[in-house]
């Protein structure tokens, strides 16, 4: 397999070794991080969610009244 040489900062370089596992190489530990999905590639998947959650929010915040309602009267 071919290999890069690439110049990072020393402050870079200790953040990643402290991200680093035992026994995992710093190829590892980039491919790892970088494997993780990107989670704004799925911005706009949801169609309707937005208001779906505010919807959710409303009800929570109706039960949560009426249950006070019916502990504090």
């Amino acid at each position: 397999m071919a290999s890069k040489n690439i110049t990072i900062t020393e402050d870079a370089y200790d953040r990643l070794a402290a991200l680093k596992r035992e026994g995992e190489s710093f190829s590892e530990l980039v491919t790892r991080l970088t494997e993780q999905a990107d989670p704004m590639a799925f911005a706009g998947s949801c169609p309707g969610l937005g208001t779906r959650v505010e919807e959710a929010r409303e009800e929570l915040a109706d039960d949560l009244d009426d249950t006070h309602d019916e502990l504090f009267r």
